[in-house]
């Protein structure tokens, strides 16, 4: 199968699927990497936050697979938004990996009360010209996070990466992503599970003669969304792979896209301000 790639305001292309690592325990990544770039996966979204860096290094730079074939996410942790140390831990970052640079580096989170993520993001600016990132964006800005950014600084963010399933659709923000040039990556694209339960996903799924969590993550990619499903089952990896032979119709989409309920499972990320 064949996933097909998103291109970026800055002309890098990401494959639209990935395969993401969190709360993957550091010893069980490698193997889990090594599973997911076996069943087809190009691209593994990681942080410095999951702990497992290195072990996501392992798994891509001991497959048969080549660097360059392989996208390669992270995100600067909550406790290096000061400038220096912002760049200090993208060259730990990079060290961990084991590579020359990642493919996409994201600020994790925008810590509204703990210092100021224009100067953060004036630090990743560098960061990407000192060519130590493909490309560069943020994770879990709002609207005005977003706004700050672009009247502060020089380069519009090529992702934002929140949190989108059907019971969180953020029409509004994916919106506003798309309007600048930001491609919108959704994390906990089946919301923990909590979603699999849902009527509609199911009576679509039966029809379809999918699952429910191949149904919502096939709603993402119409959509537009890039998604990372996580698993350590290999049967699960291969699942959430097989979702590119089938399609929903408008009015699968449309009863999907009416189960929102702004119902969050992470973090608000206008409160959220952990340091670790």
């Amino acid at each position: 199968m064949t996933v097909p790639f998103i291109t970026l305001n800055n002309g890098v292309q990401i494959p639209q699927l990935g395969f993401g690592v969190f709360q993957i325990e550091p010893e069980k990544t490698v193997d889990a990497v090594r599973t997911a770039l076996d069943v087809g996966y190009r691209h593994i979204d990681t942080a410095e936050m999951y702990g497992n860096e290195k072990q996501v290094g392992e798994g891509v730079n001991g497959s048969d697979i080549p660097r360059d074939q392989v996208f390669i996410t992270s995100k600067l942790n909550n406790n290096h938004h000061d400038y220096d140390d912002a760049i200090k831990a993208t060259d730990q970052t990079l060290a961990d990996l084991g590579v020359d640079a990642v493919d996409l580096f994201l600020i994790h989170w925008p810590l509204p009360e703990v210092g100021d993520f224009v100067d953060t993001w004036k630090a990743m600016e560098k960061i990407y010209a000192d060519g130590k990132a493909r490309a560069i964006g943020v994770s879990n800005f709002q609207k005005h996070h977003l706004e700050r950014l672009f009247a502060e600084t020089e380069i519009v963010p090529a992702v934002n990466q929140i949190e989108v399933h059907p019971y969180l659709t953020q029409d509004e923000l994916r919106a506003f992503n798309a309007d600048h040039g930001i491609a919108t990556e959704a994390w906990s694209p089946i919301a923990q599970g909590d979603v699999l339960g849902d009527p509609v996903l199911k009576k679509i799924a039966e029809e379809k003669g999918k699952s429910p969590a191949q149904v919502t993550l096939r709603w993402h990619i119409q959509r537009g969304d890039i998604i990372f499903p996580k698993s350590v089952t290999r049967s699960r990896v291969q699942e959430n792979f097989d979702i590119f032979d089938f399609e929903l119709s408008p009015d699968d989409m449309a009863a999907i896209d009416g189960l929102n309920k702004n119902k969050r499972r992470g973090p608000d990320p206008d409160t959220f301000n952990y340091v670790p």
